[in-house]
C-alpha cells in the first residue's frame, strides 16, 4: 500500500510515522542508523532491503560510506559519552576503542555485539600450550631451556628437518615452546591482542590469521633455515600483532585508544627484542646442544603475513572479503607460496644435498 510502484523505497516521514503509529519494537540504535542511512540519499528515501540488513544485523560497504556521508550525525557520536554501562559493556567500548579507527563502526559493534560464540579459539590455543608446557615441564623438571633436553626434542609435536614427511608437525609446533620466557611472551600478547581482535573479526577470520602465520613460519624455516628445528606460536602470534599494529598506523589518526604512540613503541621494543633474542639462541646458545637450535625465521614469516593478509582482513570489518580483488590477489600469493614450499620439501632437500641433523 505505501509502495504502490515496488520501488522497494518509502519517505522517510512516512516510515517515521509507520514506527510511531504502530510502536513497532525497533532497536532506538538500528532506528537511527536507518534514519541517517535514509538521509543519506538523494531522494531520503527508507530502501526495504536496508531496513532487512539491518534488522537482520547485515550491512555492506554502501551502507557504511552513506552513514558517513549522511547529511543528518548520530545521536551520541562518540561512545565514551554513554554512562550507566555494566562491566561487561564497558570492557565491549574499550575493544571497540582499542581494535575499530571509525566511530561509525564502534557504535556498529557496540550494539551489535554478542556474547555467543564467545572469543574461544585464543583463549583455548593459550590454554593448550600453558598445558602442554607444564606437562613437559614436570616429566623433564626443566622450564628455562628447555629445547636443550634431548628428550624434549623427541616430541611428536615438533617441527624438525628429519621429520618433514609428518605433515601435521607444520602446524603441532605452536604448542611447544623453548621455555617459560617464550611462553609467557606468547600467551600474554594471544591473550592481549588476539582475544579483541576475535571478538571484533570473528572467530573464522582470526583463526584463519593465526593458522596463516604458523603455516607460513615452519614453511620459510624450511626452506631459509633447513637444518634447525621449530617450536612455539611466534609465527601466528607475530601474525596478529603486525596486523594489529600496521592497522592501528594505516589509521592513525582515527583510532582513540589511550597512549597510542607510546604502546606502539612497547610493543616494537618487546617484539624486537623476542626476534633478537631468538636470533641468539639459534646461532650463539648459552649451553652445549646436541644439535642446532630452534630458528627464528617463523617470527619473521608471521609478520610478513600480518602486515599482507591480516592488514586486509582488519580493514574489512564486517564485510565480505570475497567481494574484495585484494583480499584474491592476497590469497593466490599465498597459496603459491604453500605450493612452492611443499615441492621444495619434497625435492631440494635431496638435490641440494643437504646435511641435516639426524632426528631425535
Amino acid at each position: 500500500q505505501l509502495d504502490p510502484e515496488n520501488t522497494g523505497f518509502i519517505g522517510v516521514e512516512t516510515f517515521a510515522s509507520l514506527v510511531h503509529s504502530h510502536e513497532l519494537p525497533l532497536d532506538p540504535a538500528k532506528l537511527d542508523m536507518l534514519v541517517a542511512l535514509a538521509q543519506g540519499n538523494d531522494e531520503g528515501q527508507v530502501c526495504y532491503q536496508e531496513l532487512v540488513d539491518l534488522i537482520s544485523s547485515k550491512r555492506s560497504s554502501s551502507f557504511k560510506r552513506a552513514i558517513a556521508n549522511g547529511q543528518r550525525a548520530l545521536p551520541r557520536d562518540v561512545l565514551l559519552d554513554e554512562t550507566g554501562l555494566g562491566f561487561y559493556k564497558r570492557f565491549v567500548r574499550y575493544v571497540a576503542y582499542e581494535i575499530l579507527p571509525c566511530e561509525m563502526d564502534r557504535r556498529w559493534y557496540f550494539y551489535q555485539h554478542r556474547t555467543c560464540p564467545p572469543p574461544v579459539f585464543m583463549a583455548a590455543v593459550t590454554l593448550t600450550q600453558i598445558i602442554v608446557f607444564l606437562c613437559y615441564g614436570a616429566r623433564l623438571n626443566k622450564w628455562v631451556l628447555q629445547t636443550y633436553h634431548p628428550e624434549y626434542m623427541k616430541s611428536p609435536l615438533v617441527y624438525h628437518p628429519g621429520h618433514r614427511a609428518r605433515a601435521w608437525r607444520f602446524l603441532t609446533y605452536m604448542f611447544m615452546h623453548v621455555g617459560l620466557e617464550q611462553l609467557g611472551f606468547n600467551a600474554l600478547l594471544q591473550l592481549m591482542i588476539g582475544v579483541p581482535l576475535e571478538m571484533v573479526h570473528g572467530i573464522l577470520r582470526i583463526s584463519f590469521l593465526y593458522l596463516a602465520g604458523v603455516l607460513a613460519g615452519s614453511l620459510t624455516v624450511s626452506i631459509t633455515d633447513m637444518r634447525a628445528p621449530l617450536v612455539g606460536g611466534s609465527g601466528g602470534v607475530y601474525a596478529l600483532c603486525s596486523a594489529h599494529l600496521a592497522n592501528v598506523v594505516m589509521n592513525w589518526a582515527g583510532m582513540r585508544c589511550p597512549y597510542k604512540l607510546l604502546r606502539m613503541v612497547l610493543a616494537l621494543v618487546c617484539m624486537s627484542s623476542e626476534v633478537g633474542r631468538a636470533v641468539w639462541l639459534r646461532f650463539s646458545p648459552p649451553l652445549p646442544a646436541s644439535g642446532p637450535q630452534p630458528s627464528f625465521m617463523a617470527h619473521l614469516a608471521g609478520a610478513i603475513v600480518g602486515i599482507s593478509m591480516g592488514l586486509t582482513i582488519l580493514r574489512s570489518y564486517e564485510e565480505s572479503l570475497q567481494d574484495q580483488c585484494g583480499w584474491w590477489v592476497l590469497l593466490l600469493s599465498y597459496g603459491t607460496f604453500l605450493l612452492f614450499a611443499v615441492f621444495w620439501n619434497i625435492f631440494a632437500y635431496d638435490l641440494l644435498g643437504a646435511q641435516i641433523p639426524p632426528p631425535p
